[in-house]
């Protein structure tokens, strides 16, 4: 017995090749534009009567050569430092938000607290919070206090601890209570109800904001250089001063970039996925 597989009739693939030719058109035209902009800017910036001038205080291969080892040891620190604070700022971030979310009178003081953290710390500027942190508690002269590094990863997690609570709370408040009253009403108290049902809901609803305010923490721990620690920016900066030649900061800021391009690229992936999977179950 022989199976006859599928033909797609002519009308399909006729269809099948004029998607196929008007995506190589678009490829192409993407590809002529991008390219006929870049020559633009391209001979507009080059062009510049002080590019030269440009050129040499920004973009000296030498003077990039010459500082990119200690750049690199600094950018160490910042990963180091961005790791520990990205956990404990979202630790944080999750307390703080089912604090907020608690119901009943009794609870009126802890949600009153939350909410002033969180008021306070998305409203101060994260240069001030690492002013306060690094220079104002170690002049309490109290025993045991820790290094300014430490401080300053201190002002990071409690800055952006209030902003991921907000995300947190909004992803928690975003899932409908009839779930959390099925939930009870299997016999489930209120913490296995938050922990099985809610939160999980609520991170995956609340997964790409969590990612972009990550990214921006990523991009601001180069802020720490603030209080005094070598970092990546610490480093550019002592050879700026140095050399009176602006091409570290530059090569700090590549770095920068290269650093937080995977994890740009994970945001926006599990954006795509949850956008598409909101339009499947619509």
């Amino acid at each position: 017995m022989t199976v006859q597989l599928h033909q797609p009739s002519e009308i399909q693939r006729g269809r099948i090749a004029y998607r196929r030719k008007q995506a190589i058109r678009s490829v192409l035209l993407a590809a002529l534009s991008t390219a006929v902009i870049g020559a633009v800017l391209v001979v507009l910036v080059t062009g510049a009567p002080g590019w030269d001038r440009v050129k040499q205080s920004f973009f000296d291969p030498d003077v990039a050569r010459e500082y990119l080892p200690a750049i690199l040891e600094g950018l160490w620190l910042n990963i180091r430092l961005f790791v520990v604070c990205a956990v404990c700022a979202l630790a944080l971030g999750l307390v703080i938000a089912i604090l907020r979310t608690l119901r009943g009178p009794v609870f009126f003081p802890v949600r009153a607290l939350a909410t002033a953290y969180t008021y306070s710390f998305r409203g101060l500027p994260l240069i001030i919070v690492i002013y306060l942190f690094a220079f104002g508690i170690p002049g309490l002269r109290l025993q045991g206090t820790p290094s300014v590094t430490v401080l300053g990863g201190a002002a990071l997690v409690i800055t952006y601890g209030a902003y991921l609570a907000e995300v947190i709370r909004s992803g928690i408040e975003s899932v409908h209570p009839s779930q959390v009253a099925a939930a009870r009403s299997l016999g489930l108290s209120y913490r296995q109800a938050m922990r099985h049902v809610v939160l999980p809901q609520a991170v995956r609803r609340s997964a790409p904001p969590l990612l972009n305010d990550t990214v921006a923490m990523q991009k601001d721990v180069g802020l720490i250089s603030l209080a005094g620690p070598i970092d990546a920016i610490r480093a550019a900066q002592i050879g700026v001063a140095s050399d009176a030649n602006f091409t570290p900061y530059v090569v700090a800021g590549v770095l920068f970039v290269l650093l937080a391009l995977p994890l740009i690229g994970v945001t926006d992936f599990v954006t795509l996925r949850a956008a598409r999977r909101q339009n499947a179950g619509t």
